[in-house]
């Protein structure tokens, strides 16, 4: 038997654009002699649907989308990712399922059984568990086909009960299917990887898994469908972070082939492809073109811009530089050669006279009172304010350019440089945003070395520099990835060998400035903790005071 793996990007709520991309697959797969196509979970609709869920239109046209790719699967079939409808009255009114699609028809419907309710997922807000259990046929051959997290009770994990595999390897199915909406993170596909071997190892059975690829807002997909022997080596892997298609023969002996497994080199390798497919789709998706954001000077904006280019082309992106009386000519010159190196066309609009205006209007408050936070900010605030103006006139989304050390201490300025419609680093510490800089300037430079080592400064004062008010970034950035992806509580940082002053000074940061955070643009979720959707802290807790 010979099965199809298609792994597309697909766009939340574009029903005609996902049928359209799922009947071409299958058109293809007929060419090729597949006998079975497979696509991921939520094919239809996309994943997240969150809310959309609620709105009986949005379920019906699902369901239309379901009708018309069936009509396609004469001579093949497919198992296509929807929600379907809970007939019971009591419990959710969906189920999040798999359709097998035969002979133009539905031939049957497998629902999910493990709903994950963590960090970005909120499956259990919309959808019922499964509690019947039956696997499918196709062309003789018995398969376990199961939806994403059904795959993850293994090894008595403690957020289940039940384990659905134990159920369908009752019927000796020959192998088993896998269709997933499994998130990027840059941990996260050696995890998942592991997860799926352990399936193979426990139950003797190969595995075939197809996942989504592309980005939805924040949350991003990077692929990585694949297949797997019973010995739980990756016989073929399919790309990351790019839509891919792959025919395999099935064969009912035991899978004898080499490994053609896709391997990353490193952490920023992947930081780097998925912020740039982050950026890419958020505009496609949203049928925006080009980009705007504020050059600085320093690596942040540095990163994002080139970023961008990759993304959108330099011709789509236009940085602005505002110079203010405070801004070294190093940094005018660095970010001159930066607009060079990338080619886009980098204008300046300076700032001193509108700040000194300012200040003027605010002299007869300010009257004796020692210059301080609120001049600092009045700078970042004409900045956001001029950027906001040219989106506002000519169509650009302002990319924001907060780092996730920034974001975490409040080390920003509301309505200034924390405007934006979409934040592109902000799940990347400091410290890997340089990383990240090294790795943009790995053939050539393309970043000015002079930006990457020079100290940080925010340049809103004489002489400034970002260790002024914070501790060096190597030093803090360990610090919040314990409090923030490891959820240590302050004893347990101390007891690592942090100073007990500066680890208290540093959360205590982290958790008056969730207002601030809660008013940031939609972040780029690059780690296995993010601000914004999977992490949710009260703006008012009192907790570590």
């Amino acid at each position: 038997m010979k099965i199809a793996l298609s792994q597309l990007n697909y766009h939340i709520g574009n029903f005609e654009e996902n049928t359209s991309k799922i009947i071409e697959s299958i058109r293809r797969a007929k060419k090729e002699k597949a006998d079975l196509v497979v696509f991921s979970e939520l094919a239809v609709c996309g994943y997240p649907p969150l809310d959309f869920l609620e709105f009986g239109d949005f379920v019906k046209k699902c369901k239309t989308s379901i009708d018309t790719i069936a009509k396609e699967c004469n001579d093949i079939s497919a198992i296509v990712g929807a929600p379907s409808v809970n007939p019971v009255l009591k419990g959710k009114n969906l189920f999040n399922s798999a359709y097998f699609l035969q002979d133009g028809k539905i031939k049957d419907v497998i629902h999910k059984t493990l709903l994950p309710t963590y960090d970005v997922f909120d499956e259990y807000r919309y959808f019922e568990p499964n509690k019947k259990f039956a696997c499918i046929e196709v062309n003789g051959e018995t398969i376990a086909l199961t939806i994403c997290e059904d795959l993850w009770n293994e090894e008595d994990d403690p957020l289940y009960t039940f384990c659905p595999m134990d159920e369908l390897i009752k019927s000796s199915p020959k192998f088993i299917i896998n269709i997933a909406a499994s998130p990027f993170d840059y941990v996260h596909s050696e995890f998942r990887k592991a997860i799926l071997k352990r399936n193979v190892l426990k139950y003797e059975l190969p595995i075939i898994y197809v996942n989504h690829v592309g980005a939805q807002t924040e949350m991003l997909f990077d692929g990585g469908s694949l297949i797997m022997n019973e010995k739980g080596e990756v016989l073929n892997e399919l790309k990351y972070f790019e839509e891919d298609f792959l025919v395999i023969e099935v064969p009912s002996t035991k899978y004898q082939v080499p490994s053609k497994e896709k391997k990353y080199k490193s952490k920023i390798e992947k930081i780097h492809s998925a912020l740039v497919m982050g950026v890419r789709d958020y505009f496609r998706k949203m049928n925006f073109r080009q980009a705007t954001l504020g050059l600085s000077g320093g690596i942040d904006s540095a990163v994002v811009l080139v970023l961008a280019v990759e993304a959108l082309g330099k011709e789509n992106v236009f940085p602005v530089m505002m110079p203010s009386q405070f801004s070294s000519d190093h940094s005018v010159n660095d970010s001159v050669k930066l607009a060079e190196n990338t080619g886009v066309t980098c204008h300046t609009i300076p700032i001193e006279n509108i700040y000194d205006e300012y200040i003027s209007a605010t002299k007869p408050f300010f009257k004796g009172l020692p210059f301080n936070v609120a001049e600092e900010n009045i700078q970042a605030r004409i900045r956001g304010t001029l950027l906001m103006a040219l989106s506002n006139k000519f169509g650009y989304i302002l990319l924001n350019t907060s780092n996730k050390s920034e974001l975490a201490v409040g080390y920003g300025t509301l309505y200034g440089d924390m405007c934006g419609g979409l934040s592109v680093i902000g799940d990347v510490y400091k410290t890997d945003v340089f990383e990240l800089a090294r790795y943009i300037n790995r053939n050539k430079e393309i970043i000015p070395s002079t930006i990457i080592t020079k100290p940080p400064s925010a340049e809103l004062r004489p002489e400034q520099l970002d260790t002024d008010s914070l501790p060096p970034y190597d030093i803090l950035d360990k610090i919040l990835f314990q409090y923030i992806e490891q959820h240590s509580g302050p004893q347990e940082i101390i007891a690592a060998g942090y100073d007990e002053q500066l680890v208290r000074r540093i959360l205590k940061m982290v958790n008056t400035n969730e207002y601030k955070r809660f008013q940031a643009p939609p972040i780029l979720r690059v780690s296995p903790k993010a601000f914004g959707l999977g992490r949710r802290m009260p703006i008012v807790g009192k907790y570590l005071s």
